[in-house]
């Protein structure tokens, strides 16, 4: 009985192991599953940011994209209503040079100019109101001073070219003579 007993004690142990050595294993399973599990939740935050980031970057751009469009159609024909100024300025000293004889010459010129500057306003061309006005260099550019006691200072006196605005852009300042006093 006794051989029994030892061997139902061998046997106890030799469970007992067995379970030990099953725990430690899934202990080890379990702890390597958790690492992995860890390791997912990371990465899958890792991606949810990156798309967030994508997302707002793709936005921005559709805005960008959207504000350049917008501006490219209100500020269509700029370029050539720069260059088209020259030809305004040509017109207007034409215009002013009296002769005999010239006037029906002129009458043409008076009508081709009416046209331009026509075509030029429909497109949101305007010409820049600065005389008698107080002296603002971000539309003006001072060319001449000159003084005047019956006016104050810094008032703009004469024009010396026009200044246009295009839309709400500055397409060419005005060159202008200002009023500087000395007292």
């Amino acid at each position: 009985m006794e051989e029994q007993e030892n061997i139902k004690q061998e046997e106890k142990v030799e469970d007992t192991t067995l379970e030990q050595e099953k725990h430690k294993k899934f202990k080890e399973k379990k702890k390597k599953i958790d690492k992995e599990k860890d390791d997912l939740i990371k990465a899958n935050l890792e991606l949810k940011e990156k798309v967030l980031r994508i997302t707002a970057e793709m936005q921005n751009m559709r805005k960008r994209y959207e504000t350049d469009k917008l501006a490219l159609y209100k500020y269509d024909g700029f370029d050539i209503a720069e260059k088209l100024l020259p030809v305004i300025d040509n017109f207007e000293r034409a215009m002013n040079i009296k002769t005999e004889g010239s006037e029906k010459f002129l009458t043409g010129f008076k009508m081709i100019y009416d046209n331009l500057i026509d075509i030029l306003k429909s497109k949101g061309v305007s010409e820049i109101e600065v005389i008698d006005k107080e002296f603002d260099p971000t539309i003006m550019n001072a060319v001449v001073t000159e003084e005047n006691k019956e006016k104050e200072n810094n008032i703009v006196l004469e024009v010396l070219q026009k200044g246009y605005m295009f839309q709400d852009r500055l397409l060419r300042p005005a060159m202008v003579k200002v009023n500087e006093r000395t007292d």
